[in-house]
């Protein structure tokens, strides 16, 4: 029972002090890559969320808003922290999963506007993107 304790805490105690990804102060929350170690590699297919979501409820109940770094998938972790990079371009943007999506075949990330601005694939409205889940 103690040696089971001792491993937990361990456990807690080495993974609180690995490196993490801040985020910056200002009018919008943007995410800086301080070297953060990449768990999993994915590519697809980016879409961004149309104006007419502003406002509502997300997934992990938030409100929505087009100015902040968020996106949604289907299946990572709320609060995962990943890096978006447009292939086309190599523009990257680090979001916040807060919201479930996207719903439409072949898609794989929903971006917030912001996001996709910086991303610049406003214009093109989908985009092909390399998604790095950070640790």
């Amino acid at each position: 029972m103690k040696r089971t304790l001792l491993i937990i805490i361990a456990t807690i105690l080495f993974t609180s002090c690995s490196s993490a990804v801040k985020f910056t102060s200002g009018s919008s929350s943007k995410y800086e890559d301080n070297n953060s170690e990449v768990v999993t590699v994915m590519y697809g297919k980016a879409s961004y969320y149309g104006s007419e979501f502003d406002g509502r409820s997300t997934a992990n109940g938030e409100t929505f808003s087009n100015k902040e770094y968020t996106a949604a998938h289907k299946s990572l972790p709320f609060g995962s922290l990943v890096k978006v990079t447009n292939l086309a371009n190599n523009k990257t943007v680090i979001v916040r999963i807060n919201d479930r999506g996207p719903y439409v075949a072949g898609r794989v990330i929903d971006l917030s506007r912001k996001a996709a601005e910086d991303l610049d694939m406003i214009r093109a409205g989908v985009i092909d993107v390399k998604i790095e889940l950070l640790k």
